[in-house]
């Protein structure tokens, strides 16, 4: 039994450097853009929770879609992808059809994610031009496999994605903080 229970603690720390890893990969996305807008004298862009909802919803949708150079950053103008179950998606952000007609949502596939193709497959490709707005405020990233969306948001009610208080978003996240305590508990247990 007691070694039961250490398999679940290690899976369950497993599982937390995991997540770690993948919101290291999104906070230097946000970084690395704001740091491109700031060199354009651009404000820079502020987390938005139903947006990185959203994203992360929609990074779920691709994960098992191969890189290709017909996906992502690289897909021709006016063949996005359509999303056949986006209602669903913006449900389960709470999010409302008519607060997110302003957003920007830009799929990206990156093999192993790296940090710097990442940047540039958003600086350095068509969404230069929307990273470039002065209408976009807020941002949302989400990532799964080799797959990273950004959804950009407004200050406008068609586009600020917060159709209620962000307290009722169940895609409340946990931070990285939150994280460093539930590894330190998890060591402790295992002694």
């Amino acid at each position: 039994m007691a070694s039961l229970q250490k398999l679940l603690l290690l899976s369950l720390l497993f599982h937390s450097l995991l997540i770690i890893k993948c919101d290291d990969d999104e906070d230097n996305l946000l970084q690395g853009i704001n740091q491109y807008r700031s060199s354009l004298n651009l404000t820079a862009l502020t987390k938005n929770d139903r947006a990185e909802c959203l994203a992360d919803e929609i990074a779920e949708q691709f994960k098992n879609q191969p890189c290709t150079n017909t996906t992502g950053s690289n897909t021709v103008p006016g063949t996005e992808p359509q999303y056949s179950d986006y209602p669903k998606l913006l449900a389960k952000c709470h999010l409302n059809v008519t607060t997110t007609r302003d957003g920007q949502i830009m799929p990206a596939c990156v093999p192993n994610l790296d940090s710097g193709l990442v940047l540039s497959n958003f600086t350095k490709s068509q969404y230069s031009g929307y990273l470039n707005g002065t209408q976009y405020t807020g941002i949302g990233i989400g990532s799964e496999d080799n797959w990273i969306v950004v959804v950009l948001t407004t200050s406008t009610p068609e586009g600020n994605y917060s159709p209620g208080t962000n307290s009722d978003n169940g895609a409340a996240s946990l931070t990285t903080i939150s994280h460093i305590v539930f590894l330190f508990i998890s060591f402790l247990l295992l002694l």
